[in-house]
């Protein structure tokens, strides 16, 4: 099974349901239908211009890692940061971490491979994840995320998201991720 939507059915929590989740609790937000993006390189090809005087949007990456104690990180990164997972376990506090597998990804996150992001918190809240993002997210106009799906992206204030998280319980580390490359 791929990351998209066709599949949401299987998941602990459908994206369907995430977005009708995010509605109730009267999150703003706009949605966006498109081809399943599994990398950068693929959603690269399908992010639009910068439109004058529009908000600042914000693409992000996420990396969903383990370390050797056996804790879990979601890791939000803006889309064109390097990085250096030695200098990024560091700053987390987990030693050299790695990338988990697609079955903890799915145990701890509830998303396949190519749909990770915060919003898979709604799951990872409960199962321990810890969170960090990249503190220029904060400063964005809107944040571009996947609703646990690779072929739909929402945009969301970072006002939006964060209160959604903490609805979830989820805290927010945030990091500077300049000092991740």
């Amino acid at each position: 099974m791929d990351a998209s939507s066709q599949y949401q059915d299987s998941l602990p929590v459908s994206s369907d349901a995430l977005l009708q989740e995010m509605r109730a609790a009267s999150v703003t937000f706009e949605l966006y239908h498109h081809i399943p993006l599994r990398t950068v390189e693929d959603a690269r090809t399908v992010q639009g211009h910068d439109v004058p005087d529009a908000p600042e949007r914000i693409n992000v990456k996420n990396f969903y890692l383990r370390d050797r104690k056996k804790r879990n990180y979601l890791v939000t990164l803006e889309q064109d940061r390097a990085v250096d997972l030695a200098a990024l376990g560091a700053q987390i506090g987990g030693g050299k971490p790695s990338f988990g597998s697609p079955e903890r990804l799915m145990e701890f996150l509830g998303v396949r491979p190519g749909a990770v992001s915060p919003l898979a918190m709604r799951n990872g809240a409960g199962n321990g994840v810890i969170f960090f993002a990249d503190a220029a997210l904060r400063d964005a106009g809107l944040v571009h995320v996947h609703p646990l799906v690779n072929d739909r992206t929402v945009a969301l204030t970072p006002d939006a998201l964060t209160a959604l998280l903490a609805h979830w319980g989820v805290e927010i580390r945030w990091i500077d991720a300049g000092r991740i490359a």
